[in-house]
């Protein structure tokens, strides 16, 4: 005879007669069948070989049929069991259906019914082990896009970074003795961001967004950023003006760490007083960020070497920064990033001190040494 579908079948019952009828019927319709007079050695077989249904006998003694069902399913709640029973007691049944029973069957059984009951119950468990496969191999499949999708978003955001640092590193080539002071920068706004408990994001940011603080200076005349000597008053306003020139090259990006970069371009020489430029804005309305960069641009002016001034050691650069010395003021500052780098002021030093270890010989364009006021 046969079916269509086939399966590995364990039969129970303390009935001789019954299980041997029930496991020929099966045998004949292509099942595999494995049969047990009582449950409990059912359910030791049960936890070592594979089984796609359980038919089984509810009167049985020692373990009847809702006996075996809750312990099969307290090991499986896939594997469907279908319960027989010589009594149509409906309390019986629906107890059994509540506890996981698959079927219900009457004895004395039809030979059809019973076979498309165990063709039923197994196509469900097929059914049901596919499903679970297939939601495995999405959580694989998932697992695995996101693993690639991570990947790429590092690799993304490292390649961003480089692009951000060459563009910076092209800007700063054209006035500064080495493209080591960027990298500082970065480093002292950093520190200063970690300490003042800014968020992860804006700290992790502001160390590649204010290296961009000069980068408008791509946009000023080399008449004017390379001159040897001080600049007329006319040509220091057009000097200011790389502020506002930066603001425009990094703005309008989808970019967050770019949008970061535009606003400390335009607002890392506004002043806590109101005299810095190009706005003029004071307090609270100069951006965060701009804030901080303003405080590491200063430090490390004061740190490095010019044509009109020599470097300053770390000492004399924190008390000119903490209490002025007529062209820096502390007003310049925000109090509290003020206060903040004075409590951390050493580790600015030992950044600066590190660089110089690193630092590589001055190129052609380094030998133009800087000539406009601090900060500039």
């Amino acid at each position: 005879m046969g079916s269509e579908v086939t399966g590995n079948i364990f039969v129970v019952d303390d009935d001789r007669f019954v299980l041997e009828s029930v496991s020929a019927l099966l045998n004949e319709y292509g099942f595999t069948v494995q049969a047990f007079t009582n449950g409990h050695e059912a359910i030791r077989q049960f936890v070592t070989r594979p089984v796609d249904l359980v038919l089984t006998d509810i009167n049985m003694p020692n373990m009847n049929g809702i006996e075996l069902l809750e312990k099969i399913r307290y090991l499986d709640r896939e594997t469907p069991v279908v319960l027989m029973t010589a009594y149509a007691d409906l309390d019986t049944a629906v107890k059994a259906i509540q506890k996981g029973a698959f079927d219900f069957i009457i004895k004395p059984y039809s030979p059809p019914y019973l076979v498309h009951a165990v063709e039923k119950g197994v196509h469900y468990k097929r059914l049901t082990q596919i499903e679970k496969n297939y939601k495995r191999e999405l959580e694989i499949t998932v697992e695995q896009r996101t693993s690639e999708l991570a990947e790429a978003l590092s690799r993304l955001t490292e390649m961003s970074r480089e692009i951000i640092e060459r563009l910076t590193a092209a800007a700063e080539l054209r006035d500064e003795d080495t493209g080591v002071h960027i990298l500082r920068i970065g480093q002292y706004a950093e520190k200063l961001a970690m300490a003042l408990a800014m968020p992860d994001t804006f700290v992790d940011q502001i160390h590649i967004a204010s290296a961009m603080h000069d980068v408008g200076k791509i946009g000023i005349p080399d008449l004017i950023l390379l001159k040897p000597e001080a600049l007329t008053c006319s040509e220091f306003e057009t000097m200011k003006q790389h502020t506002v020139i930066g603001e425009k090259i990094l703005w309008g990006s989808s970019h967050s760490m770019l949008q970061m970069g535009a606003t400390i371009a335009a607002s890392h020489h506004e002043r806590w007083d109101g005299s810095g430029y190009p706005y003029g804005l004071a307090g609270e309305a100069i951006p965060i960020a701009g804030r901080i960069t303003m405080l590491a641009d200063q430090y490390d002016a004061l740190r490095s070497e010019r044509v009109y001034k020599a470097a300053f050691d770390h000492a004399t650069t924190c008390d000119i920064i903490l209490n002025g010395d007529g062209r820096t003021m502390p007003e310049h500052f925000d109090p509290r990033v003020l206060a903040t780098f004075n409590e951390i002021k050493d580790e600015f030093g030992e950044i600066f001190d590190s660089s110089q270890q690193q630092e590589p010989v001055s190129s052609a364009a380094g030998a133009l040494q800087q000539h406009l006021p601090l900060g500039v």
